[in-house]
């Protein structure tokens, strides 16, 4: 089955009665290209994206805050995973059809058999409002994060709520 589209996606959520608010802006791969194209006044928690397996081939999705430092080996032991690595894009492709810089908790969307793991760093919550891609790096979604919160369940992916530690001083 083809990958969702951004229509397709906003669908869906529309059907869930979950109000979003999108603003397009020139492809971003990174944390800092996205601050560039992002309005000054936009509140809310902005995030960034992890697809990572380990040597059993599980996989998760780990959303996090943009600005926290990730220790993959802290990480991976936080969520019970133990080694982890970053998840090819052809997997990547497989399992959320999106293309890396595309990478976002929406991608669920497109796991309907419910293989990758979805886990949120905890303090995301504390605002009120969550900014992700919708399934393309050329926009941008601000979404209430219980909101968020119900369409992954509406998918079949119970998301798990973590501290993710902050990596050790070297």
């Amino acid at each position: 089955m083809p990958a969702a589209t951004p229509e397709e996606l906003f669908k869906r959520l529309e059907a869930l009665d979950i109000q979003t608010e999108t603003i397009t802006h020139p492809a971003v791969f990174t944390v800092d290209e996205a601050r560039k194209h992002r309005p000054g006044d936009q509140s809310g928690a902005h995030i960034k994206n992890l697809f990572l397996r380990n040597k059993k081939k599980k996989m998760w999705l780990v959303v996090a805050r943009e600005d926290l430092p990730i220790d993959l080996k802290a990480l991976g032991a936080a969520i019970g995973a133990g080694r982890v690595s970053f998840g090819s894009p052809d997997r990547l492709d497989q399992y959320l059809g999106v293309k890396p810089g595309s990478v976002t908790p929406f991608a669920v969307i497109n796991d309907e058999e419910g293989v990758v793991e979805v886990v949120f760093d905890r303090a995301i919550f504390d605002s009120e409002l969550v900014h992700c891609h919708p399934l393309v790096n050329t926009m941008t979604t601000a979404i209430k994060g219980n909101d968020l919160l119900r369409f992954l369940r509406d998918t079949g992916h119970e998301p798990r709520l973590v501290d993710i530690p902050a990596p050790a001083e070297a």
